[in-house]
This record gives C-alpha cells, sequence and structure tokens, in this order.
C-alpha cells in the first residue's frame, strides 16, 4: 500500500500547525496506523532577520495553517458511471478530520484531493534524489529543455539547490547555463 501514498494537505486553525501535526502522530502511534499514515511535515525555510543590528535565524512556516500528510490511499469508484479514483482510507480519513485544530482538507466539500507528483516537488515536501556521475570538467550532453542536443562542460555543481552549471559554445562564446541535475548526462566519445 505505500506504492499508493499520496500527500494531501489539511487544513488547520492558524498558529495550530505544530499541535496538530503532533496529534496526528500521536494517534497513528497509539491505533498501530503506521501502515495507513506514514508522515506528518509542516514545510518551512529558514529565514536570516535583522533586527537592531543583530542577525538571527528564524523558521518561519511556508504554509500557515497548513499541514501535509501522506496517507496510504487505494483505488475506489465512487459510482458506477465514474471511474476509480485514488482516495484514502476511510479510517484515515476519520482519524486526521477529528483531529482538534483540523478544519478539514484541502478539495471540494469533504473530499480530500491528493496533491500531484510536481505539486510535492514544487512545493518542497519530498526532494526527489539525484545521484549524479559527473563532475567539474566533464563533458556532459544535455537532455532537456531550450539546451536540448548542445554539449557542454560541467563548470559547476550544488547539491543543495539540485542545479548544474554547464559551459557551452554558443554563436562563438562560452556562455554559463544553469540547469536541473537530471537534464544532463556524460558525453561518451
Amino acid at each position: 500500500m505505500a506504492d499508493n501514498a499520496r500527500w494531501f494537505v489539511v487544513h488547520t486553525y492558524s498558529g495550530y500547525e505544530n499541535k496538530v501535526a503532533s496529534n496526528i502522530e500521536t494517534v497513528v502511534e497509539n491505533r498501530k496506523m503506521q501502515d495507513q499514515i506514514f508522515e506528518v511535515r509542516i514545510p518551512t525555510e529558514t529565514v536570516t532577520e535583522i533586527k537592531d543590528d543583530s542577525k538571527k535565524e528564524v523558521e518561519r512556516k511556508l504554509f500557515p495553517g497548513y499541514v501535509m500528510v501522506k496517507v496510504a490511499c487505494s483505488y475506489r469508484k465512487r459510482s458506477e458511471f465514474e471511474d476509480e479514483e485514488l482516495t484514502m482510507t476511510d479510517e484515515a480519513w476519520y482519524v486526521i478530520r477529528n483531529t482538534r485544530g483540523v478544519t478539514g482538507f484541502v478539495g471540494p466539500g469533504s473530499k480530500p484531493v491528493p496533491l500531484s507528483d510536481e505539486e510535492v516537488v514544487k512545493l518542497g515536501i519530498e526532494q526527489k534524489s539525484i545521484e549524479v556521475n559527473y563532475k567539474v570538467g566533464d563533458l556532459v550532453n544535455i537532455l532537456s529543455g531550450p539546451f536540448d542536443g548542445y554539449s557542454g562542460v560541467v563548470d559547476s555543481i550544488d547539491l543543495t539547490k539540485q542545479v548544474v552549471v554547464v559551459m557551452i559554445s554558443m554563436l562563438g562564446r562560452e556562455t554559463p547555463v544553469e540547469l536541473e541535475l537530471d537534464q544532463i548526462e556524460v558525453a561518451f566519445d
């Protein structure tokens, strides 16, 4: 069932995000529902605040009033006229919906809608891990994007931002191009 796990967005009272996440994790532990509710996250970012000539690192919520929950799903047919759709189990829905501080799910009415894989990556909930088999100075081919088909030399790799800078020859000049890590491959002669 872990193959069909999807992220859902839970709406909470403002300021209750940490309490809601903690309560859901406690209920999952007590009811032994680890096979249905896998993960609870509150997306945050670290921001440097400058006040009175002093720098301070502060963790700030990206989406105040929302908690992300990864839940096991199954395909279910709502009626004989509709196609099958991926939905969370009734027990998981009940536990999350009846957690103190939860006002509902993001979706039409009371029906929770899972986030698409693209939304999960864009929101930074899950980072896709990419192993690179190239290093600075390697000759690489660009696989996708506006520079598809070009070759160049790796200038720098930033694993935290998951980008690589490749120097390509364009109009007789060396031009730096920033790409995602999986947009290039080592050029084999």
